[in-house]
């Protein structure tokens, strides 16, 4: 089975499925690793204008594979440490993505699964899909950057909730709470992300990986936004796609904007 399936479109979207519903995409070694080669991919790929991620079957993801912890108790924990941290920064690659990225959470988003889903640009939701993470309930400390990406998204009350008191949160209480941007019922979940997705993939790549860039910049100060600014709109003024952008807008007709 691949355990990863990765679907290019002529827009540019890519569309990458988890691929275990048996497991209900659980983040097991093989998938883990086949997540690093595309990401590794995608990241030198200049055809790519959105990403967006969802699960096979009934689930997003079920978070990491844990069936092998319980055989690994006498392992020391520098070398738990490294392999913790390798897990990681391998499913997080995807916030070094230059294009942006999309969550469909379609169902069940647990634990690191969840994480994954937080660390995209956009996330959407199936309005009855479950969100939580269950850490301390299983005896363990969070992980994935749950203890960042939770506060991050939805503030500290709703995170420390989750993270301390095991609070389970449905897609359509996501969405209120702004731990994601939307929540659609679930049959029509792909069909609107596919459409947002492709709404990014036609404006001008470079201005929208420039833009990516900046919001994740978190500015400190209004000073610092500013010098950004002041370097990266430039460069998109010195694009053709500006050019085209502007002839467009002109003529009242759709751009054709090439990356260039």
């Amino acid at each position: 089975m691949t355990e990863l399936l990765v679907d290019r479109h002529d827009d540019g979207v890519v569309l990458i499925t988890l691929n275990r519903p048996d497991m209900r995409n659980a983040m097991t070694d093989a998938m883990t690793a086949r997540w690093r080669e595309t990401m590794s991919s995608l990241a030198k790929d200049r055809d790519a204008r959105c990403v967006v991620i969802t699960g096979a079957g009934t689930a997003f993801s079920s978070g990491g594979d844990l069936s092998w912890i319980g055989d690994r108790g006498a392992e020391a924990v520098p070398l738990l440490r490294d392999r913790m941290l390798d897990f990681y920064r391998t499913w997080l690659m995807v916030t070094e993505l230059e294009v942006p990225t999309i969550a469909a959470v379609n169902g069940p988003a647990v634990g690191a699964g969840l994480c994954v889903a937080l660390a995209c640009d956009l996330v959407y939701a199936a309005a009855d899909a479950k969100l939580l993470a269950p850490f301390t309930s299983l005896g363990l400390h969070p992980g994935m950057a749950a203890t960042y990406l939770l506060p991050r998204r939805a503030g500290t009350g709703l995170a420390r909730e989750m993270l301390l008191a095991g609070r389970t949160v449905t897609g359509a209480e996501a969405a209120v709470k702004g731990l994601v941007n939307e929540s659609f019922l679930k049959d029509d979940l792909m069909s609107e992300v596919r459409s947002i997705a492709g709404k990014i993939a036609k404006n001008a790549p470079i201005a929208t990986r420039l833009t990516k860039v900046a919001l994740n910049q978190d500015h400190q100060d209004l000073e610092a936004a500013l010098r950004w600014e002041s370097l990266a709109q430039p460069v998109t003024m010195a694009s053709s796609d500006m050019i085209e952008g502007l002839a467009a807008h002109r003529e009242r007709r759709v751009p054709k904007f090439t990356g260039s």
